[in-house]
C-alpha cells in the first residue's frame, strides 16, 4: 500500500549511499595516509582525541539533534504553510545556530586544556598533552562550519535533495590528505598537518552546500526572531534529542577515556576498527535513515499511520538485508581488509592483529547499531524524542558497566564488545517502545526475512573465507596478488549472497532487483508475500 514511499526511500538511499561510497573510499585513502605517515602511537592518539571533540559536538548540535528536530517541523511548514513562512523558519534557525556554534567554538578553544584533562585523563606525557591541546584549538572552528552544514543538510533533505550533503565529507577527506602530503615535512610536529586539513575541510563543506540551497530557492539570512513559534517547537524536540545523542557520544568517550589507560595505541586500534564498521553504516544504513526521516515525517504529517507502520517494517527489513551480511563479511575478512588498508609504513602486523580484535567485537554488534539508526528516525518523525533518550541512558549505563568489567581481561577488545552489547540492549528496547507507541508492526514478515538473510550470509561468509585463504596475510608485499584475492573473495561472497537470497525468494532482493531493472513489479511482490 505504500509502495511509492518504499520506492522513494530506496532510491534516495541509493543516491546517498552512492555519494557516501565516494566519501568512504576517500576516507579510507585518508586513513591509509595517516597510517603510512604516522602509524599508531602517541601522535595519532593525540590527533584522534583532538578531532573527536569538535566532531562529537558537531554530532550533538548538528545532524545529531538539530537536523532530526528541524526536518519534521520544516516538513510540516512546507506542507501546510507558505513559501515565505518556510523561508522565515530557515532564517531564524540559521541565525540561532550560528550564534550557538560561535559561542561553543570560542569556549572550546579557550578551555581546551581542561577539556583534554577530562577526556584523556590517562595522558601523562606532557608533550602528548600539549600536542593534543594545540591540535584541539586548531580543529575547534571546524564545529562552526560543520554545524551549519548539518542545517543545510536538513533543508536539502527535506526538499528531497540528498547528493550534495552526502558528498560534502569528500572535501574533508581531500583536505586532510592534501594537508598531510604537502605539510608533513614542513612542520615541527608533522601530525598538526591533519588538524590544519580538518579546519579547511569544514570551510569547503559549507561552501559546497550553498549553490544547491539557492537552486532550491532557499538562502541563509539573518533573522533574530528567536521567539518564532516553530523555533520553540524545534527547541522542545531538540532538548531530548540532544540528550539522546549525548548519551551515544558519551558511549564513545567512555571507550576513549578507558582506552587511554590501556597500552599505547589502544585508542588508535579502536579508531581504525570503528572506521571499518562505519563503511557499511555510511554506505547504506545511515543513507537509509537519512532518506527515511523525510518520508516518515511526511506520512505522519499527512496522517497516514498505516503506511507509516508499513514503511517502518520495510525499512527494518531492508537495513537487516544489508547489515547482517556486512557484519559477517567484516568478521570473516577482518585481517585481509586491515592488512591491505593500513599495514604500510609505521603500521605493522602487530597493529593489524590488535585492530582486528577490536573489529571482531565491534562487528558482532553491527546489526544492532544499524537498527538504532533506522528506528530512532521513526520516533523523531512522530516528534517523540524522549523515548530514544530514555533507552539511550539505559544503554549508556550498560556500556559503562560492561566496559569496566571487560577491559581488564580483554583490554581494548573488551571496550569494543561492551559497545556492541550496549547497542543490542538499546535497539531491543527501542523496538518494544515503538510498537507500544504506534501499534503492531509486521514482525512475522521481518522474522521470515531475517532467517533468509542469515542463511544467505552464512553461505556468503564461507565462500569469501575460502577464497581469501588462498594467499598469506602476514607480511607486506605481493599487493597485487592480495588485492586480487580480497576482491575475488568479496565478489564471490556478494554473488553467493544475492544468489541464495534469490533462491529463497527474499522480498528485499526482489524489490532491489526490480528497481535496478527499472520495472514496477513491487505491487506484485507485495501481494505474493
Amino acid at each position: 500500500m505504500s509502495t511509492m514511499e518504499h520506492d522513494k526511500i530506496a532510491r534516495a538511499a541509493g543516491v546517498v549511499g552512492s555519494a557516501t561510497l565516494v566519501s568512504r573510499i576517500l576516507g579510507y585513502a585518508r586513513d591509509m595516509v595517516i597510517a603510512y605517515f604516522f602509524g599508531a602511537g602517541m601522535a595519532t592518539d593525540a590527533f584522534f582525541v583532538a578531532f573527536r571533540i569538535p566532531n562529537t559536538l558537531r554530532r550533538l548540535f548538528g545532524e545529531g539533534s538539530m537536523t532530526v528536530s528541524f526536518i519534521p517541523v520544516y516538513t510540516d511548514y512546507l506542507v501546510h504553510r507558505t513559501k515565505e513562512e518556510s523561508q522565515e523558519l530557515v532564517d531564524v534557525a540559521f541565525t540561532l545556530a550560528s550564534s550557538v556554534l560561535i559561542g561553543l567554538t570560542v569556549l572550546g578553544m579557550v578551555f581546551s586544556p581542561q577539556i583534554i584533562a577530562v577526556l584523556a585523563p590517562g595522558f601523562e606525557d606532557p608533550k602528548k598533552v600539549e600536542l593534543t591541546i594545540s591540535m584541539t584549538r586548531i580543529v575547534f572552528p571546524y564545529l562552526f562550519f560543520i554545524g551549519l552544514v548539518a542545517l543545510a543538510m536538513g533543508i536539502l533533505n527535506t526538499h528531497r535533495h540528498f547528493a550534495a550533503p552526502a558528498l560534502a565529507p569528500t572535501l574533508l577527506n581531500l583536505s586532510m590528505i592534501a594537508s598531510a602530503y604537502f605539510l608533513f615535512r614542513h612542520l615541527t610536529e608533522p601530525i598538526v598537518s591533519l588538524a590544519i586539513g580538518v579546519f579547511f575541510g569544514g570551510v569547503f563543506q559549507l561552501a559546497f552546500q550553498i549553490p544547491f540551497m539557492i537552486k532550491k530557492g532557499v538562502m541563509f539570512r539573518f533573522n533574530f526572531h528567536f521567539l518564532h513559534p516553530a523555533i520553540k517547537r524545534i527547541c522542545i524536540l531538540m532538548g531530548p534529542a540532544l540528550v539522546g545523542v549525548a548519551v551515544a557520544q558519551i558511549n564513545v568517550f567512555v571507550g576513549q577515556i578507558l582506552a587511554s589507560f590501556l597500552l599505547e595505541g589502544s585508542i588508535s586500534y579502536l579508531y581504525y576498527a570503528y572506521r571499518l564498521i562505519e563503511f557499511p553504516l555510511g554506505i547504506f544504513v545511515i543513507a537509509l535513515g537519512t532518506a527515511a526521516l523525510p518520508s516518515f515525517s511526511q506520512l505522519v504529517s499527512e496522517g497516514k499511520m498505516d503506511e507509516f507502520r508499513d514503511t517502518i517494517g520495510f525499512s527494518v527489513r531492508l537495513v537487516l538485508f544489508v547489515a547482517i551480511p556486512a557484519m559477517v563479511g567484516l568478521i570473516v575478512l577482518r585481517i585481509p581488509i586491515i592488512h591491505l588498508l593500513f599495514q604500510h609504513g609505521a603500521f605493522d602486523y602487530g597493529d593489524t592483529l590488535m585492530t582486528a580484535q577490536a573489529l571482531f567485537y565491534y562487528g558482532i554488534g553491527l546489526w544492532a547499531i544499524a537498527g538504532v539508526r533506522i528506528i530512532a528516525p521513526a520516533f523523531y518523525a512522530i516528534q517523540d524524542t524522549r523515548i530514544p533518550v530514555k533507552m539511550g541512558v539505559v544503554s549508556l549505563f550498560a556500556n559503562v558497566g560492561l566496559s569496566l568489567a571487560l577491559m581488564g581481561p580483554m583490554q581494548h577488545a573488551g571496550l569494543a564488545l561492551a559497545n556492541s552489547l550496549a547497542s543490542m540492549i538499546n535497539v531491543s528496547l527501542l523496538l518494544v517502545c515503538l510498537q507500544r507507541r504506534i501499534g503492531e508492526i509486521d514482525w512475522a514478515r521481518i522474522l521470515r526475512s531475517l532467517i533468509q538473510v542469515a542463511v544467505a550470509s552464512i553461505a556468503m561468509g564461507w565462500v569469501a573465507y575460502w577464497v581469501v585463504g588462498r594467499t598469506a596475510w602476514v607480511n607486506p608485499g605481493y599487493w597485487g596478488e592480495k588485492i586480487f584475492f580480497l576482491a575475488a573473495g568479496i565478489a564471490a561472497g556478494v554473488f553467493t549472497y544475492v544468489a541464495v537470497s534469490y533462491l529463497l525468494r527474499n522480498s528485499e532482493i526482489s524489490f532491489l532487483l526490480d528497481m535496478l531493472r527499472g520495472r514496477k513489479k513491487v505491487l506484485r511482490v507485495e501481494s505474493e508475500i
